[in-house]
């Protein structure tokens, strides 16, 4: 099916431009500018509206709690929730259970998402059988690099440098991503970059940095020249102080305001959501976490915004560079690109309402706050998932 997207402003890491947008068979066949003729017929238009046109965000950290943890989110839930937020690519943590750690377990756990036909997932899988902290127990890295291309026992930290040393020794020699969850925070990300360093060709990612310190200990290794990339989240970037309980936790406002100053130099690389969906009852019993896929984009162009930051720089760190670290060639609007694509209206303003939701979970202590941006449609492989409200899954 061709269809066109007309009356945009497309805007990705590359810069903004007027123009209209032809997708065919799952790609983008041709970007015009905006007063190129279109010299082939179409089954279907989009008119944009003037709104903008951008490359489907991708989440390099995420939680679908699925298997054994669905009273909280399941595959089915999460991916409808990906698509409102404009996601078309998400990569979903291994702290399901059973953990996900061997190939069998991460491929069917992959394919029975994307049979759903909503956003692509990645399963991520553990660094090590059931998280544990030996390097006895280290997963098929061999195996699972067919598999996936990132690695993580997110939601645990890994305390046995020799672990992390066996697991980066892996990314060297396979190419995949190591994804770390860093408890205490700087003190072991700092450890983690003395590894790297005797590491050459390893590949690090550090979720969900929330602290200045952590901030400079990731600069100056960038400065050395290692292959290290970190991501924010939405609330860390949009709020400080709060009481609410999220992992890491609600820093200061000095730590926000460096979050905000890196994210606007390229100092912070990645947007990743840390969608992390809990029962009314067990966010009672204190788990921490927060639900984010239908607000992510909203919370982060409200706090960038702010400081100036541009939607091109928005979209290299919500599309352009996790494709780069994940090795999609993705992330841009660009003829022969997948047609992974998110209408936007960056001007709209909104009220946070999560009863209305379509998560599972509604765990935020953000509603009724007035966010600005908002998801319109979102296209996955060139079938519109998402539009204004309505869901319609491809066929797969």
């Amino acid at each position: 099916m061709k269809i066109l997207f007309k009356n945009v402003t497309i805007v990705d890491g590359t810069g903004v431009r007027k123009g209209k947008v032809m997708t065919e068979d799952g790609k983008i066949r041709k970007v015009y500018k905006e007063r190129g003729r279109v010299q082939t017929d179409y089954d279907k238009a989009v008119d944009g509206g003037g709104k903008v046109l951008m490359p489907g965000f991708i989440d390099m950290h995420c939680h679908l709690r699925d298997p054994g943890l669905t009273q909280k989110e399941d595959l089915n839930t999460g991916l409808h929730a990906a698509a409102k937020g404009g996601f078309t690519t998400v990569c979903a943590m291994a702290n399901t259970k059973p953990v996900m750690d061997n190939v069998e377990a991460v491929a069917a756990n992959q394919n029975r998402g994307n049979a759903l036909g909503l956003s692509e997932m990645i399963q991520v899988s553990a660094v090590t059988e059931n998280f544990s902290d030996t390097p006895l127990d280290m997963v098929d890295f061999d195996g699972l690099s067919k598999v996936t291309p990132i690695f993580s026992n997110d939601g645990h930290n890994v305390d046995n440098p020799e672990v992390m040393v066996e697991a980066l020794k892996a990314s060297a020699r396979l190419g995949i991503v190591i994804a770390t969850h860093n408890e205490p925070e700087t003190e072991t990300v700092v450890r983690d970059i003395g590894i790297l360093k005797d590491i050459p060709g390893a590949k690090l990612h550090i979720c969900h940095i929330s602290k200045k310190a952590t901030l400079d200990a990731i600069v100056g290794a960038k400065k050395q020249g290692l292959d290290i990339t970190c991501e924010v989240t939405p609330h860390h970037v949009y709020a400080s102080g709060l009481g609410y309980r999220v992992h890491p936790p609600f820093r200061s406002w000095a730590d926000r305001k460096a979050l905000l100053e890196g994210a606007l130099s390229g100092a912070i690389d990645c947007c990743g959501t840390d969608h992390a969906p809990h029962t009314d009852e067990d966010k009672l019993k204190g788990s921490p976490g927060i639900n984010n896929f239908e607000t992510a984009f909203a919370m982060y162009h409200t706090a960038f915004d702010a400081v100036g930051m541009d939607l091109v720089r928005l979209s290299q760190m919500m599309s352009q560079t996790p494709a780069n670290r994940l090795g999609l060639k993705n992330g841009l609007i660009k003829d022969q690109y997948p047609a992974d694509l998110v209408l936007v209206d960056p001007d709209a303003e909104w009220q946070v309402d999560s009863r209305k939701f379509v998560s599972k979970s509604h765990n935020t202590p953000f509603d009724a706050k007035w966010l600005k941006g908002e998801v319109l449609l979102t296209m996955k492989g060139g079938h519109i998932i998402y539009d204004h409200g309505s869901f319609s899954p491809r066929s797969v």
